[in-house]
């Protein structure tokens, strides 16, 4: 069978294509941009969410917030639900993407975000508020499954490890606005106590609609056309953007380097993803698990009290929480920008357990030095600050690690099966345990807390030496071959 650059055939036989290496081939340009943008913006909103969320605690559990309710259960059990949420989202919204495709996923479930985040900002009861975060979770959850996937999907393999990270890692761009607006919006001489925080909500929702609207311009990822019945739809979008690039860069593109066969089905079966991902690929799967989970516990038990700590042991009014907030988030969003790029080069299993090992190191001697009493605000947010430099960068490897270890048909659901789980573990039980050792009010209790982080995060990175997969600069296909691909003695029975 001659190669040709081309997708053959439609419907849901059997299609050559070399899509997958057009795209890989691709030089960065303008259309890689706009992707970046449209797709990756979203965790700018997830980043402002959950920061507003923990920097207005205090505010809400003050007399005359409009709100009956604690700082505990701000940061306890609406947290908690935020992220049970975002768990049951990615399950539910990760099967519809790999099953009716990236795009319209992406855009349902930004939609459900923005309406669960309005009606958060009306909020006149404690159980409206639980509520609308669950649903806002569960928004967010959908988008990590589907703008993971087309991310990676979209992004040439040169590039794939640091704009995933880079994109993933813009949430903190997001928890800096919060930080920064906490400070205006609490502020009592500019709005009323019940006021201020539900315009943070609602500065949310605008900036989410900005977002739409530059998102509808993003394409369906070819990748997922061609395997499911839409062949030539996948080679007319990847000849546009071909051209579109040329003309760009003034030069022909060099010719792709292969082509492969598949058979096109509809959709894949929970049975079959699960045979596949724990049955095909034990070992990964056991990755997987053990990155959300060091990453989810840290940053779900400890980033969402922060403001708590603060005002608890350190005495900062709540109005300043967000200055010591956003200090720390710079460093979240300087780890993947800064570290980004090593992880193609210098490459994924170095990178990843890397960050992991040395994070957890760093976070078990800020535990001793807060434990003993040698840390003020400042100094306890210097820590955290090189912390999280690496953490964060190695938190945002999981999210990459899922998405190009796992075959394409089972891509969007794999990310949202260890998101949840993972997520799970450490997400809703770590803000639950997390608010009580931070009520208690005891320096050895949320000590403990920082250490059982460390040891997860410590944990993660072991397992990540033996077990990452040495994925920089290669092919999805190459990584994971599809379920749907047509093996070398099936091409040669049909020849």
């Amino acid at each position: 069978m001659p190669a040709t650059p081309s997708s053959r055939g439609s419907g849901t036989g059997t299609v050559t294509t070399a899509v997958p290496a057009r795209l890989d081939r691709l030089p960065w340009s303008r259309w890689h941009w706009m992707i970046v943008i449209g797709l990756g913006t979203v965790w700018i909103l997830d980043g402002l969410e959950v920061t507003i969320v923990g920097n207005v605690a205090g505010r809400l559990a003050e007399e005359g917030s409009g709100l009956d309710i604690t700082a505990a259960q701000v940061t306890g059990v609406a947290a908690a639900l935020y992220v049970a949420g975002a768990c049951s989202g990615a399950l539910f919204f990760g099967w519809l993407t790999d099953r009716y495709g990236r795009k319209k996923l992406f855009m349902i479930t930004l939609v459900v975000y923005l309406g669960a985040t309005a009606m958060t900002a009306l909020s006149f009861e404690s159980w409206w508020f639980f509520l609308f975060r669950f649903l806002t979770g569960f928004g967010i959850g959908g988008e990590y499954a589907a703008i993971n996937s087309a991310i990676d999907e979209l992004i040439p393999s040169l590039y794939r490890g640091r704009v995933d990270l880079i994109i993933n890692g813009s949430y903190w761009l997001g928890a800096i606005g919060g930080s920064l607006l906490s400070i205006v919006l609490l502020d009592t001489d500019i709005f009323p106590k019940d006021l201020g925080w539900r315009l943070s909500f609602a500065l949310g929702v605008v900036l989410g609609l900005v977002i739409l609207l530059v998102r509808r311009h993003v394409p369906e990822s070819p990748r997922w056309q061609f395997i499911h019945g839409h062949g030539e739809e996948a080679d007319t979008l990847v000849t546009a953007v071909e051209k579109e690039i040329e003309e760009e860069k003034g030069e022909k593109l060099p010719p792709p380097a292969g082509e492969i066969t598949i058979h096109q089905r509809k959709s894949i079966g929970f049975g079959t993803i699960a045979k596949t991902v724990f049955g095909r690929y034990p070992r990964r799967a056991v990755l997987g698990l053990a990155l959300f989970i060091g990453q989810a516990f840290l940053y779900n038990a400890i980033t969402f009290g922060f403001g708590t700590i603060l005002i608890t042991f350190f005495d900062v009014p709540t109005g300043s929480t967000g200055y010591y907030f956003a200090v720390i988030a710079a460093g979240n969003f300087l780890g993947p920008l800064l570290l980004g790029k090593l992880f193609d080069t210098v490459g994924r299993r170095i990178m990843i357990a890397g960050t992991y090992v040395l994070s957890g190191l760093l976070l078990f001697g800020t535990a001793w030095l807060f434990d003993s009493g040698s840390l003020s605000a400042t100094t306890l947010t210097a820590c955290w600050c090189v912390v999280l430099f690496f953490a964060s960068a190695g938190a945002s490897s999981a999210y990459l690690t899922v998405s190009e270890i796992f075959p394409m048909e089972t891509r969007a659901m794999a990310i949202a099966f260890f998101y949840a789980l993972g997520t799970a573990a450490g997400g809703i039980s770590g803000p639950l345990v997390f608010a009580e050792l931070t009520e208690s009010g005891v320096v050895g209790d949320t000590a403990l807390a920082f250490r059982i982080g460390a040891a997860l995060m410590c944990a993660a990175g072991i397992v990540a030496a033996f077990l990452a997969v040495n994925a920089e600069r290669r092919s999805l296909e190459d990584i994971a071959e599809p379920l749907s691909a047509v093996r070398a003695e099936e091409k040669s029975a049909g020849a």
